[in-house]
């Protein structure tokens, strides 16, 4: 089984695709490491790789392609990344989308990276449209449609473990030989 967890920076997308991972005993790709990777293999540190990104579309194009190529070839793998949904096509079996208020999503940045809030909010925003306008521009995606997505989650009404919970539970219940279009439990489509 392919999974996939999609969602903005802060939304906890790499807590819960580890968690899922351990607990399927699946492999975990992570669209950061790619990145990292990727960075490396030109010798950029990650903050010059980041500003050379922005001029740059083709090391966007690199890492979705590697993620795609991860997709196309791989089971019983977590592969996270913000496009991760998009990028593993027809090859994902459960498609997660996790989001919270931004708000939220910049205090738990903020924590996680030992910066202000204040000095965050900003940077996160330019950041979102950034990315939303390249995906837009690059692949024709709406960031902002999550009609693609199995499940969606709203990861500040419960904490990772209880979200952990949620999807494990679309995930071990899902029914590979569902009718084309339906949605993995009972053809139901939840958010939460």
């Amino acid at each position: 089984m392919l999974i996939t967890v999609s969602g903005p920076a802060g939304s906890g997308k790499s807590t819960l695709a580890a968690g899922l991972a351990d607990a399927l005993a699946y492999e975990h790709v992570s669209g950061g490491d790619i990145f990292r990777s990727l960075a490396d293999e030109r010798g950029y540190s990650l903050v010059e790789f980041n500003k050379l990104a922005e001029e740059d579309d083709q090391i966007d194009r690199d890492l979705d392609r590697r993620l795609r190529t991860t997709a196309e070839e791989r089971d019983d793998l977590v592969l996270e990344s913000r496009l991760a949904g998009w990028m593993a096509g027809e090859h994902a079996d459960l498609r997660v989308w996790l989001d919270a208020p931004f708000e939220a999503r910049v205090e738990r940045i903020a924590d996680r990276e030992d910066e202000p809030v204040d000095q965050l909010r900003e940077s996160e925003r330019t950041r979102a449209e950034s990315e939303a306008q390249r995906y837009q521009e690059y692949y024709d995606i709406d960031i902002e449609d999550r009609s693609i997505y199995d499940l969606v989650v709203n990861t500040a009404r419960w904490d990772a473990e209880t979200t952990m919970e949620l999807v494990l539970a679309a995930a071990e219940s899902y029914d590979a030989a569902g009718d084309e279009g339906q949605f993995p439990i009972d053809g139901i489509r939840y958010e939460f």
